[in-house]
């Protein structure tokens, strides 16, 4: 009878599952993912975690206390010198737990634990969001330019009136022109329209003569 089972026990002694967490933590230290069963990176991810916060103190005190866990020179330094850069401004959850299904032989089911800030895929993805993503003012007043300002609107009515004066002057030209070239075309129709009866008259006094 298993009374106060606060944790998981995974099948072992305690310092048979001490060993083996140790063994894991320092592997997932050093390549950064690993492949395990759910049940296994539950366990490590409680017991790494804290060694992780505990290594964004670089001092003598933090490095024993995590070599007392580890064991392992190598993966303390790499704890301390790059994992803690890169977790700095992380206020926890540094690991990751991805299912990838069952295994064939007991149908354990198997997952990948990783550290987060080591996936290339999500922190690119993130970035790619960040970078198109846009800003858009809520409110506020908008600024005053200088085509705004009422002196900038009075200066532009005048330059308008006058360049409009100067299209409308030849404009004006042009008509005149034209109305004084029609009406001495009509004087003009009008002269021989009243010369063409006096020859008409002359031909018949002519004949009348012979």
């Amino acid at each position: 009878m298993r009374h106060n089972k606060s944790f998981n026990h995974l099948g072992r002694k305690a310092a048979h599952r001490n060993a083996m967490l140790s063994n894991m933590a320092t592997s997932l230290i050093l390549h950064k993912r690993i492949n395990t069963t759910v049940a296994k990176a539950k366990a490590l991810k409680s017991y790494v975690e804290p060694l992780i916060t505990k290594s964004k103190v670089d001092s003598t005190h933090s490095r024993r206390v995590v070599f007392s866990y580890l064991q392992n020179k190598e993966s303390v330094s790499e704890l301390f010198r790059d994992v803690a850069m890169k977790v700095a401004n992380r206020p926890g959850g540094y690991t990751r737990i991805l299912k990838t299904g069952n295994r064939q032989g007991d149908n354990a089911e198997m997952c990948m634990i990783e550290l987060v800030d080591y996936n290339e895929v999500y922190t690119q993805a993130k970035e790619a969001k960040k970078s198109t993503s846009k800003r858009r003012r809520s409110g506020g007043k908008k600024k005053t330019t200088d085509t705004d300002s009422p002196v900038a609107e009075a200066t532009e009515a005048v330059e308008v009136e006058a360049k409009v004066e100067d299209t409308a002057a030849p404009v004006e030209e042009v008509i005149v022109e034209e109305v004084a070239a029609e009406e001495t075309k009509v004087e003009a129709k009008a002269e021989e329209a009243n010369e063409e009866p006096k020859a008409e008259e002359t031909s018949d006094e002519e004949k009348k003569e012979e």
